[in-house]
């Protein structure tokens, strides 16, 4: 093949590729600004296709997605034999505020799960204690893990995989860290890199992390990037949500598997916010996995 026709080649097939990221990228963009609200995306299929990102080094507070760290440290730990997933642990209800170690606790009326509190006395095995802070995203069982595991591993972990964008500096309802400022905060390309990781079986290991998938399939609310594509399509994912903040983070199982990051702030409504990220999904969706 003469020079010029390998450079014909490879302009074309560079074109081919990008073209559709470049529509997608665009169409993004049109349905955010409408919104009003401060949107990131990071889109990254497994396939090696290129990706998508919009704002995915815009620091957002973390919300809930911060729980996909301490599952993936949970599960290292496990790994490396130091804990064993289906240990005992006491459930009680107090933790220390990171600003002075002074006690809190954590209210049932402000979580979204009764179990933990109603064994408040009892144990509960780590993997149980897993599966609610993803499933039903559990503060109570979050910050139980937390404590358990040592928030400056989880940190440690979250380097050590290249997603440097998610910070975890604290459990869940520290009032006295967060008016000081102190708020665990992520990227879209942070969670991105999280997710790909255990997508492809590089986090904990092949076995961890297929089992991390499972319990991210088993995520309960399923209003943003789900509600994007047909139904039934496998999801692997965590939501989070506060007051103006919704977040979706996704393995998407289609016929071409990827890696879907939404973060959105600014909409009150979190019906509004939900719509807008399934609007993002189906985009992607349509554009990619068809």
């Amino acid at each position: 093949m003469s020079f010029l026709l390998l450079l014909t080649w490879t302009t074309l097939a560079t074109h081919s590729t990008a073209a559709p990221a470049a529509q997608l990228t665009a169409r993004l963009q049109a349905l955010i600004a409408p919104s009003g609200a401060e949107v990131a995306v990071a889109f990254r299929p497994l396939d090696g296709s290129p990706e998508v990102v919009i704002d995915a080094d815009k620091v957002f507070h973390a919300a809930s997605t911060m729980k996909v760290p301490v599952m993936i440290e949970l599960f290292r730990q496990a790994q490396e034999g130091t804990l064993k997933l289906d240990d005992p642990l006491p459930i009680r209800n107090e933790f220390r505020s990171i600003v002075d170690g002074s006690p809190y606790q954590l209210s049932v009326g402000d979580d979204s799960d009764r179990e933990v509190y109603s064994n408040i006395g009892k144990t509960m095995t780590l993997r149980a204690l897993c599966e609610a802070m993803i499933t039903v995203s559990s503060n109570f069982a979050t910050n139980l893990l937390i404590e358990k595991l040592d928030v400056k591993k989880v940190r440690a972990t979250v380097k050590r995989l290249g997603a440097e964008g998610m910070q975890v500096l604290r459990g869940v309802e520290d009032q006295k860290a967060f008016d000081k400022g102190m708020s665990n905060s992520t990227t879209a390309r942070g969670l991105m890199v999280l997710l790909e990781m255990i997508g492809r079986g590089q986090a904990v290991s092949p076995t961890a992390d297929a089992e991390m998938i499972e319990i991210l399939k088993r995520q309960r609310f399923n209003e943003a990037i789900p509600a994007g594509m047909p139904p039934g399509t496998p999801v692997a994912h965590k939501t989070g949500t506060i007051t103006r903040i919704h977040h979706d983070a996704a393995i998407v199982y289609g016929p071409r598997p990827y890696v879907l990051v939404v973060l959105v702030r600014g909409i009150q409504d979190q019906k509004q916010s939900a719509a807008l990220i399934a609007g993002i999904s189906k985009a992607v969706w349509e554009t990619h996995a068809r």
